[in-house]
């Protein structure tokens, strides 16, 4: 059964600095979302939102997860992954002087996803063949895109039914980039899973997206209700796509 997430009028920030402001979207069951943006508009500070890392000052966050209801605000981030929704951060934050298996076995924390270890152990290493193949490396000593690799298996040994990816381009070669874009598409029809993908390269996000948000000084600029809307925005067209 697939899952969805909606945020209703999220206010959140560090502080006296609030970064998001009314901010509303929706990501449908088996839907995959871009959330738009260049950096330091909020795009960040929305997914650490949902995943409890920051505790909004206002607004709802519900997820609906195997028929279930469940409002995230003021759930620890222990408990939001429980509930099945996993996240890949910024920066990928692998464990340097672990393996790749350490790495992938510590995402299997999930009491959930503990009886599966070896069937999502074996569907990764099927994915993503380096990794099998590099097991036993330390995950400080792989490339930039064999580390993305290894933080998007992580994620996926929790067993989640959402996803959550924040800025999978960055610091990847433009080859990586587009490879990275087409895994998480095989990752999200081959998991059935519902995802939101947080990105500041349009051009790929837009490949795979079934639809987006333009965030903009963390408030929500534009929503577009297809990839086409998206690509032929006029403000999306001159200010991110060089049109």
């Amino acid at each position: 059964m697939a899952s969805s997430l909606t945020l209703t009028k999220i206010d959140a920030g560090y502080g006296a600095v609030r970064v998001l402001e009314d901010v509303s979207l929706q990501v449908g069951a088996g839907e995959t979302v871009a959330l738009l943006g260049t950096n330091g508009n909020g795009k960040s500070t929305l997914m650490k939102s949902i995943m409890g890392i920051v505790q909004p000052s206002a607004g709802s966050i519900r997820a609906s997860i195997e028929g279930a209801e469940h409002e995230l605000v003021g759930r620890t981030t222990e408990e939001i992954v429980d509930l099945g929704i996993a996240f890949v951060p910024e920066g990928r934050r692998l464990f340097p002087k672990l393996t790749v298996t350490e790495n992938l076995l510590l995402g299997a924390f999930r009491p959930k996803a503990r009886a599966a270890i070896q069937r999502n152990l074996d569907f990764c290493f099927e994915t993503f063949p380096r990794l099998k193949e590099r097991a036993r490396q330390l995950a400080g000593s792989m490339s930039g895109g064999e580390q993305q690799m290894l933080a998007l298996a992580r994620a996926l040994m929790s067993a989640p039914r959402i996803l959550l990816i924040d800025e999978p381009s960055v610091g990847l070669a433009p080859l990586l980039v587009s490879r990275t874009i087409e895994k998480i598409k095989e990752l999200k029809e081959g998991y059935d899973l519902t995802v939101l993908m947080a990105e500041q390269n349009f051009t790929q996000a837009i490949r795979i997206a079934d639809r987006g948000y333009v965030i903009v000084h963390g408030r929500i600029a534009f929503a577009g209700e297809s990839a086409e809307a998206l690509k032929n925005n006029e403000m999306i067209r001159e200010f991110y796509l060089g049109a």
